[in-house]
């Protein structure tokens, strides 16, 4: 078993009033040297929630926190050469629509599986 920590990813139309809405996971694992990011935008869904809310802008963040996690550079990303140092930058409190949440923990043999189960629970609204 290889211990990691993750953040849900939250869409936060008004800082204000502190509602949210979960759209992805990154999953961080030192052990298992993995770092990635997942997540689900379920239009529909962020529109009832907030109606004003740019989700093309949306989509860019988290594109983007996927290309942190994945080590990438240049267009504006941070240069950041460890994953223990990529995931503090995305855990970073931000005031900006897309906002880390609290870091969590766990075990796991396999951190890629651990991020799809995480996604399917945290994320993804069960279809009846």
């Amino acid at each position: 078993m290889r211990a990691y920590q993750y953040v849900v990813l939250r869409i936060v139309p008004r800082v204000d009033r502190e509602e949210f809405l979960n759209v992805g996971v990154v999953l961080y694992s030192q052990d298992a040297e993995f770092l990635d990011a997942a997540w689900e935008l379920d239009e529909d869904r962020v529109t009832s929630f907030a109606p004003h809310c740019e989700l093309d802008g949306v989509r860019a963040t988290l594109r983007r926190v996927q290309a942190v996690c994945r080590g990438e550079s240049g267009r504006g990303l941070p240069t950041l050469d460890k994953p223990g140092q990529r995931f503090g930058w995305i855990i970073a409190p931000r005031s900006t629509v897309i906002q880390p949440g609290p870091v969590h923990g766990g075990l796991t043999d396999d951190p890629a599986a651990e991020l799809d189960r995480l996604i399917d629970r945290l994320v993804r609204v069960p279809q009846p």
